[in-house]
């Protein structure tokens, strides 16, 4: 299995960004991650290449490779908080 699991703080480093970045995208839907046990963040190596093509600012005219009926973003919503939040979207 090839997979490498990073921490906020090592996903930061990897990236060159402030690990508030991160937790500030994943926390709010913005970024793919993993949550494990209660609540902690991680990402993969592949979130990372995820997160990386988001932050992508292509010039005028280019064409990015995201298909366009898929969303920039997804709102993910974990947990009961999050199904009464929702729940009152609605």
């Amino acid at each position: 299995m090839d997979i490498e699991f990073f921490e906020p703080a090592e996903a930061a480093a990897l990236m060159r960004c402030t690990e508030s970045w991160l937790r500030e995208g994943a926390t709010s839907g913005r970024f793919p991650h993993a949550c494990w046990g209660k609540g902690k963040i991680i990402f993969t190596s592949e979130h990372i290449r995820e997160i990386a093509r988001l932050s992508e600012i292509l010039p005028d005219g280019a064409e990015s490779k995201q298909s366009p009926e898929q969303p920039l973003t997804k709102q993910r919503l974990i947990g009961t908080r999050s199904k009464v939040r929702l729940a009152t979207v609605n």
